[in-house]
């Protein structure tokens, strides 16, 4: 689409009269889309929200907001007091058994039997699969699996 300034003038006058972008768009056979970017270049007045149709005469202050209840701040946390002597000892690491190398390129057959957990960035040398024994009807090992399938509640959850 080609803009001139007869299509610009149409436009300009639509927008004035208050028509939508998209009622704008059809009338000149573009998309709602083209006229929200010539609008915003041509620097027209921006459109009132639709969602907010609260109407008021000009020049009356917007109604005040509904403010929720005031909670009370919580107390401070305790500091615990420093406590002389030796620190425990951190508890001891599950003991990691290095992972066999899978060639790079695994193709996928109906009885995957090694875990299937992309390490590494492909096509670097240092690229492959985990290869530890994988869950029965699964590509993965436990733990890969643990990552691999999560539930939708625990999605959510977490991203709250």
């Amino acid at each position: 689409m080609e803009w001139n300034e007869a299509i610009i003038a149409e436009l300009r006058g639509l927008w004035a009269e208050g028509h939508s972008t998209a009622e704008i768009g059809r009338r000149l056979g573009i998309s709602k889309n083209a006229v929200v970017g010539k609008a915003h270049r041509l620097d027209l007045s921006p459109r009132p929200s639709p969602i907010r149709r609260q109407e008021r005469a000009p020049g009356t202050p917007p109604a005040p907001r509904a403010v929720g209840p005031t909670l009370a701040p919580l107390p401070a946390r305790p500091v615990p007091a420093p406590v002389a002597g030796p620190l425990p000892a951190p508890p001891a690491a599950k003991a990691a058994v290095p992972p066999r190398r899978l060639a790079a390129v695994a193709v996928p057959s109906a009885r995957i039997s090694a875990c299937c957990w992309p390490i590494g960035e492909p096509g670097k040398p240092s690229f492959h699969f985990c290869d530890a024994a994988a869950v029965h009807g699964k590509p993965y090992c436990p733990e890969h699996a643990q990552l691999a399938y999560v539930k939708i509640r625990d999605r959510r959850e977490d991203a709250a």
